[in-house]
């Protein structure tokens, strides 16, 4: 039976993961670890999603470009101490398996490092859920579309049959750039209403809204033409 959406891609922080205020903190600390002036907690939480690098010129503009591997060290060691206890949202588990047992792909299209997504799968045991993964040191970052143009390319689904599911305006652009649809969720970085601007076909408020719109919207399937 054809879906309306055969190919679900996640975002990993602040969209499945538990994650926002780690990184938020972790950016803050790690830039005046390297003599910059702190972000504020708007700006650290508005770099999540992107590539590290990206996200570390933006959110330390003052710094230069020669201290930037001491920043990502300083980052990492900030957000390491207390990564193993980070957790998934609530009730996201659920979520993924309804889909997957309605023969949904599912897929994982993150800012984060291949290193830092294998740790986090394996934290989670959540390793066999997903049929492909991308990460920002993998490929182009968000929202540079080559993210989900290999994950589309890699599960053999066309852009109009697959659905990209953020908490960032990075996610939302990344989806219009491929030329797929989105969802957003409020429950992460990102405001309401910068999430709005990119024109999402729902955006969810908790992990249960997103879950019953899931099942309402996406789990359709297609009627005959």
């Amino acid at each position: 039976m054809a879906h309306r959406f055969d190919l679900i891609c996640f975002d990993w922080d602040g969209t499945l993961f538990d994650s926002t205020a780690s990184i938020t903190s972790a950016l803050q600390q790690a830039v005046v670890d390297v003599g910059g002036e702190r972000p504020t907690r708007e700006l650290a939480r508005y770099v999540i999603g992107l590539g590290l690098q990206d996200a570390l010129a933006r959110v330390a503009p003052d710094v230069p470009p020669s201290r930037y591997r001491a920043l990502s060290d300083r980052y990492r060691h900030h957000y390491f101490q207390h990564a193993t206890q980070i957790t998934l949202f609530e009730g996201i588990e659920g979520v993924l398996a309804d889909l997957r047992g309605r023969g949904h792909r599912l897929a994982v299209a993150t800012g984060k490092s291949r290193r830092g997504l294998d740790e986090a799968l394996a934290t989670v045991s959540l390793g066999d859920m997903f049929d492909a993964t991308r990460t920002a040191d993998q490929t182009a970052g968000k929202p540079h579309p080559l993210m989900l143009y290999e994950l589309m390319d890699e599960l053999e689904v066309k852009p109009e049959h697959t659905l990209m599911i953020g908490d960032t305006s990075h996610d939302l652009e990344l989806a219009r750039n491929a030329g797929c649809s989105c969802v957003a969720v409020s429950y992460g970085a990102h405001s309401v209403a910068g999430l709005q601007e990119w024109s999402p076909l729902y955006v969810a408020h908790s992990v249960r809204d997103l879950g019953q719109w899931l099942r309402t919207e996406v789990h359709s399937p297609l009627q005959p033409s």
